[in-house]
């Protein structure tokens, strides 16, 4: 007997909905197997056009039975003095490995032998405990040279070097996904460099898939916590219609390097008018994104599990807002969460959780710090959960034996 085959893309409708629903669906008039992120029906061909109607009928059924999972991701990077075989990988779906380089001579992506091990080991590892989550191998990141970046976007040649050494290095690391972070588009050109960016690499990517037989590698980027970055606009119909998520990157609002004056949450979900900090919020950031035609399940809140330590003027004075003078321990003031704590824990200090900004703080003597714990981190995902949203977390190593990705992760659901 002859037979017709219907392929589904289950990435697209979300393999638990679709296993589901074809074990409903399949009679002796259907077989059904899978493939990678493929299922196929089977009709027999003398009953193919007699059946012909339901082919509509599927689609939307599957549709309708669209997987509801969000993203739960998380950032590590070797810097962070925390190996892999550490990571609870059972709190996360998505787990990103930071940071591949930019060649600024031939814009193929490299990774430095120091990174060379532990990033070609790391979706092994992580998978350990959780063979289900997926990996991706994130290029660039805040210590990058944009300009780099940006003369590689420039050139349909180099965008093709890039594109092409970024899907070689993230198979035969045995990655499932590739991770752009270009911090940041600066120019009106670089914006409309980035789109084309997106599109090419899209169309490669499933170019790759079908030749090689697998799977199309994932597909995303981190970038700035609003649409807007200043006065330009990212290419956000490019990247709603070519990246399968982005990272928003909704931290860093305030620390004592650029706001030094006043104590201020350094990633509120909102702001408080007329308290002299910027009017910025990562609730403002993921509506602007929303408004520019990005799908809000395409979008991740970015959670920062790190703070800023002020130094404050006057000990008695120690809200939000209070009047300081820059960094508590040199540098740019940051501190992992962990580290928090342990500050919290040594020096018996004050904590405050400020519902309305919805953020963290804690003192003690003139030492003030801004971050997220446990109550940000909970009102933070039911924001997701409310909108529709993912989230994502920056990073892993600095969580305090898992306290608040446990919380993210139960929160989620």
């Amino acid at each position: 007997m002859a037979f017709n085959s219907i392929a589904f893309n289950v990435r697209k409708w979300g393999k638990c909905a679709c296993t589901a629903f074809i074990n409903n669906i399949t009679t002796k008039y259907f077989t059904t197997r899978s493939e990678e992120n493929i299922i196929f029906f089977t009709v027999p061909m003398a009953y193919s056009k007699k059946f012909s109607f339901l082919i509509p009928f599927l689609l939307l059924m599957l549709h309708l039975h669209e997987s509801t999972a969000k993203i739960k991701g998380g950032y590590w990077f070797t810097a962070s003095g925390s190996p892999a075989s550490n990571i609870n990988s059972t709190l996360f779906n998505h787990l990103f490995c930071a940071f591949a380089d930019l060649d600024p001579n031939t814009y193929k992506v490299t990774i430095s032998s120091s990174n060379a091990a532990q990033f070609s080991s790391f979706t092994q590892t992580v998978q350990q405990k959780n063979p289900s989550v997926k990996t991706l191998l994130s290029i660039g990141g805040g210590a990058s040279n944009p300009s780099t970046f940006s003369a590689m976007a420039s050139q349909s040649s180099s965008r093709k070097s890039f594109i092409d050494s970024s899907i070689q290095q993230a198979r035969s690391n045995n990655f499932h996904g590739v991770d752009l972070d270009w911090e940041y588009p600066s120019s009106s050109s670089d914006m409309q460099n980035l789109g084309l960016l997106a599109r090419e690499f899209r169309t490669s990517l499933i170019s790759e898939g079908r030749n090689s037989g697998k799977a199309p590698l994932l597909l995303t980027a981190a970038f700035f916590y609003s649409y807007n970055y200043y006065s330009l606009d990212y290419p956000a119909k490019a990247i709603n219609e070519s990246f399968d998520f982005i990272n928003v990157m909704a931290y860093d609002f305030h620390g004592p390097n650029w706001f030094p004056n006043r104590t201020a949450p350094p990633a509120g979900l909102y702001f408080q008018r007329n308290s002299g900090a910027y009017q910025v919020s990562g609730d403002l950031g993921i509506r602007s994104w929303i408004a520019a035609g990005v799908a809000a399940q395409k979008l991740a809140l970015g959670i920062p599990y790190y703070g800023y330590a002020w130094r404050l003027v006057n000990a008695n004075n120690n809200g939000l807002y209070a009047p300081a003078t820059g960094s508590a321990f040199g540098g740019d003031g940051s501190m992992g969460y962990n580290q928090i704590r342990a500050f919290v824990s040594q020096n018996r200090a004050r904590c405050v959780y400020n519902s309305t900004v919805v953020t963290d703080y804690c003192y003690s003597g003139t030492t003030w710090i801004g971050y997220d714990d446990v109550q940000s981190v909970t009102a933070k995902v039911n924001y997701c959960k409310k909108n529709g949203l993912g989230y994502f977390v920056w990073h892993v190593g600095a969580d305090d034996n898992w306290v608040l990705s446990q919380t993210a992760y139960r929160t989620m659901g």
